[in-house]
């Protein structure tokens, strides 16, 4: 097995008798020395382009890393990955691309690191399927490897106020609503994005950054940083020297990512507010790894871990105030000392969770309020509650901070796509007390289980936030809040109870008591069982048929390789 084998093995590999003489004129072809095949060859998955400004600023940090890997004595290859950006496909076709995405990160890396039988791999991504795409790569593959999270973009500002995207997708919604002007709508959308960078408050990318330095597979502090500060491209430098020291020990990646450490990277994204998107992905982080975890121990780390983070897009500050007030180490400090961490973990460094954190203060400083104490949470318990129910009975993801009653009752508004959805709450059509439903979303109807980022910035814009329930087997952008509950498993598509509601039955979504309930006796969803039939497939050639066919539920974290 590759993977098994110790340093330089993979280098060795072209240049041993007579037969690997054509595999070693490739290289020379490159510019490569005799000596060169005694150094380890390291992947850098460079995920740059400019369809993004999460990933615009992510050549200086491949550059970087390179620089590193051939200082510490390495040799860089470089090889290229896909991205989507979820901002700017979210509300059309585009966003039904984006998990699909995931899978593609995750073969390109697997394939590229596998084909070329390398030493060791650098991942190099901003935007959000870069990261557990990139994670999911790294675990397959199963070689010595880091993470380098792009880093997060700065605030916009306009009108004395910070803007970031979700700025945008709530004023579309106050605009419909007659409470703002088409040319402050124009203002804030020109501003919200100043340059390079991620998504800025605690939504998918920085939850997923947060929780990968939790789980030990990137450097301490380099989740939070801002990708124009120089911190970005000296930690993408150390990061190579890192892997290069973990290709000599062979710290693979599967040595780091326990059920263990997921606990840890988990109970970082209780604690900071995190995206509803880290149950998906995690669960599938989790099936790469090898590692037994469901949906239901999300709900167990949920019911022991408060919020203690006051970040967006519930919350007040973005992801370089947290960096300003100590960072994820911070977080995790806390929590470690509350016996909420196991400290034993170990990191990429070579350094277990608790060494990591040694030096790291036990109390957040006092001139911040980003971070509370843990006796001074924002939140008792977790934001993420797996609700089950007869419209779920897999499990589905509520999140369910800033809001002051978790608990709606109403009639069924139901619609089959997202823009129809979208347009009755732009033509005020959908009142106080409503639950909508959005539905043949999901992994397979969809396909690819796009994000409602556009109907529930609406809602909150039009100021339905908190008195309009939204169920979807869906998914929702890491900066959604409100009275939302998505990957409602099994989905429409597929059977699923959501997909037998009708205009005006009565739903519960009540996230004290973990139920997602539809009001219809057991006899009627027989009737209406017996007479549903699947849709046709929407795509039946390329990647989305090939992601509709093989995904499985998202309460499985809708991979595409789970042949049990």
């Amino acid at each position: 097995m590759t993977n098994s084998l110790p340093l330089n093995r993979r280098s060795a590999n072209i240049t041993q008798g007579k037969s690997r003489a054509p595999n070693r004129s490739m290289f020379y072809g490159m510019g490569y020395q005799e000596g060169d095949f005694a150094k380890p060859m390291v992947g850098v998955a460079n995920g740059h382009s400019t369809i993004t400004p999460c990933n615009s600023g992510l050549q200086k940090l491949a550059d970087a890393a390179i620089a590193g890997i051939e200082e510490a004595g390495g040799n860089a290859q470089v090889f290229g990955t896909p991205t989507i950006s979820d901002g700017m496909a979210m509300g059309t076709e585009g966003m039904k691309y984006s998990l699909v995405s995931r899978e593609v990160i995750a073969d390109c890396i697997e394939t590229c690191v596998g084909g070329q039988w390398m030493d060791g791999v650098l991942v190099v991504g901003g935007c959000d399927k870069n990261m557990p795409g990139g994670m999911m790569g790294m675990l397959r593959a199963n070689v010595p490897a880091i993470y380098v999270y792009g880093g997060t973009i700065l605030p916009g500002r306009w009108n004395g106020q910070d803007l970031n995207i979700v700025s945008v997708f709530e004023a579309v919604g106050q605009n419909a609503a007659g409470k703002m002007s088409d040319q402050e709508l124009k203002n804030i959308e020109q501003h919200a994005i100043p340059g390079t960078g991620s998504c800025g408050g605690m939504y998918t990318a920085n939850t997923m950054s947060s929780a990968f330095e939790a789980l030990g597979m990137s450097l301490p502090y380099s989740s939070t940083m801002a990708n124009p500060h120089d911190e970005k491209q000296n930690s993408a430098k150390e990061s190579a020297r890192v892997l290069i020291e973990a290709i000599r020990r062979d710290l693979k990646p599967r040595d780091i990512v326990t059920r263990q450490s997921i606990e840890n990277a988990v109970a970082v994204i209780m604690a900071t507010g995190g995206s509803t998107n880290a149950v998906l992905h995690f669960l599938a982080i989790a099936h790469a790894a090898g590692v037994e975890w469901t949906i239901d121990d999300f709900e167990r780390m949920r019911q022991k871990v408060p919020v203690i983070c006051d970040l967006k897009p519930s919350g007040k500050y973005l992801a370089v105030d947290l960096h300003n007030a100590g960072g994820i180490p911070q977080v995790m400090k806390i929590l470690l000392n509350a016996g909420l961490l196991h400290g034993d973990c170990l990191t990429i460094t070579g350094k277990t969770i608790a060494e990591t954190l040694a030096d790291v203060p036990d109390a957040p400083r006092a001139d911040q309020d980003v971070i509370r104490s843990i006796d001074q949470p924002l939140y008792a318990q977790g934001h993420l509650a797996i609700l089950k129910g007869n419209l779920s009975p897999e499990g589905a993801v509520a999140k369910i901070t800033g809001l002051k009653n978790p608990v709606i009752t109403g009639p069924a508004r139901v619609f089959d796509d997202e823009q129809s959805a979208l347009q009755a709450i732009l033509d005020g059509k959908i009142q106080a007390g409503d639950v909508m439903v959005l539905r043949y979303l999901g992994p397979k109807g969809g396909p690819g289980m796009p994000e409602m980022l556009a109907p529930t910035g609406a809602l909150i814009g039009a100021g339905l936030g908190e008195s309009v329930g939204l169920i979807t087997d869906g998914r929702f952008s890491g900066g959604t809040w409100g009275m939302v509950v998505g990957h409602v498993a099994p989905e429409a598509a597929a059977g699923g109870t959501i997909g037998l509601v009708n205009e005006g039955d009565s739903i519960t979504i009540d996230a004290h008591q973990l139920l997602l309930q539809l009001h219809v006796d057991d006899a009627e969803l027989a009737r209406r069982r017996a007479q549903w039939q699947p849709p046709a497939p929407r795509y039946t050639r390329g990647v989305q048929a090939k992601f509709a066919f093989n995904a499985a539920s998202a309460s499985k974290g809708a991979v595409l390789d789970d042949f049990k």
